[in-house]
């Protein structure tokens, strides 16, 4: 059964790869992030690692229509996901023109848009969403270790 778009309300963590929020949407639902993902067109392939498994630091690049989607199954106004998302309103050369209207996405490695990537702390991001799962965040390096619990993500 799939739900309404924004019937459950998802929230972004400040720093967060739009790749992870929409598996957090995704799971939030009920559903595998792969049947959630097939809602946009996209433009490429996931970046993968030599050995053929799928890399976990990739960004998601959406055109306006796929910005709206997005928005819509959160449950929130595109604004706030521009103040929590750093890849948000970034495009690539593959999506179509804003006045498609086909909601489209392009897969990119996650260092190559805003930044290295590291796994969010799963305590914080518990406390922070109310939901069991990892985030996948912007963070420099020297920035990886959670203040907050004391530990690594």
């Amino acid at each position: 059964m799939i739900l309404p778009p924004g019937l459950l309300h998802t929230a972004p963590l400040r720093g967060e790869t739009t790749s992870s929020l929409i598996c957090r949407i995704a799971s939030r639902y009920g559903l595998e992030a792969k049947a959630l993902r097939s809602s946009w067109r996209w433009r490429n392939h996931q970046p993968k690692h030599e050995g053929g498994t799928c890399r976990a630091d990739v960004e998601v690049l959406l055109n306006a229509a796929g910005r709206q989607l997005l928005a819509d199954l959160c449950g929130l106004e595109e604004h706030v996901l521009a103040r929590a998302l750093p890849s948000w309103g970034r495009e690539d050369a593959r999506l179509p023109a804003a006045d498609a209207g086909e909601p489209a996405a392009a897969w990119q490695i996650g260092g190559a848009v805003a930044g290295p990537v590291a796994f969010g702390c799963r305590l914080c991001t518990a406390r922070r969403t109310g939901t069991a799962g990892r985030a996948v965040l912007y963070a420099p390096r020297w920035n990886r270790v959670c203040t907050a619990c004391a530990v690594a993500p």
